[in-house]
């Protein structure tokens, strides 16, 4: 296999109001320690990942920097000021990415289980396809509703994917995505989506549930048990 440059952005900038914290959700302690360090830990393990962007508010630097890069060591982070909104905070990420890059993907800093062989998955089906995201098939019934709140239709569960990060792109292709969206002044609601925009293809690499997004302090605890669960198990960063 060729050897390609694939860095990762991670933007960590949003407030995470539902969490109802005094702090950026962040830097909540999980499982001893913050939850952004267990989320660098396995982009920084994976040999297939050359650089970390981690997008951060510019008044969160300090914390940052003492509570997670210096405290655990990273070698491939490099700290980037982001913006008002995670869109922005990705296009500066984007900014920053060493201009040797091939590959780059998108994670949310408060998906902090993801697992490595995903992260890997998503790599080689980008070289395929220039465009993926990870998903896991939707378990609930999902209703369509109109403005006044009635149901219209209910689709077809085996079509729909709940969509989550790593989302993977060429860089070329993300770049190129970010800014037709600025110059036409669209906020997206994923990376993804700015990439559909251009009429490009996005294929899914299939997931986990337990790669879950720390919103509210009842995902705080759902994530507990699920780390307890794999270190029990021996199965911490290898998760299967």
């Amino acid at each position: 296999m060729e050897r390609l440059f694939t860095s990762v952005i991670i933007p960590a900038a949003g407030q995470g109001r539902r969490m109802n914290a005094s702090i950026n959700k962040q830097y909540l302690t999980l499982s001893g320690k913050p939850i952004l360090a267990h989320t660098l830990d396995v982009f920084e393990r994976c040999p297939l990942i050359n650089e970390i962007i981690l997008v951060v508010n510019k008044e969160e630097f300090r914390i940052c920097q003492q509570q997670v890069l210096k405290l655990y060591h990273y070698k491939k982070v490099h700290l980037v000021e982001g913006g008002d909104t995670r869109q922005e905070s990705v296009y500066q990420g984007l900014k920053a990415v060493n201009p040797r890059a091939d590959i780059v993907m998108t994670h949310d800093g408060a998906r902090p289980i993801i697992q490595e062989s995903v992260i890997i998955e998503s790599i080689y089906e980008t070289m395929k396809h220039q465009a993926t995201v990870v998903g896991v098939p939707a378990k609930n019934t999902i209703k369509v509703i109109n403005v006044d709140g009635f149901v219209e239709h209910t689709p077809d569960r085996d079509y729909l994917v709940e969509i989550q990060t790593p989302q993977t792109f060429a860089f070329k292709l993300l770049r190129e995505a970010h800014e037709s969206a600025r110059k036409e002044g669209i906020e997206g609601t994923d990376d993804a989506f700015l990439v559909e925009r251009l009429g490009h293809p996005v294929k899914i690499v299939t997931g986990h549930y337990t790669n879950i997004k720390i919103t509210t302090p009842e995902d705080l605890i759902i994530a507990e048990s699920i780390i307890k669960r794999f270190d029990k198990n021996d199965k911490r960063g290898k998760k299967n």
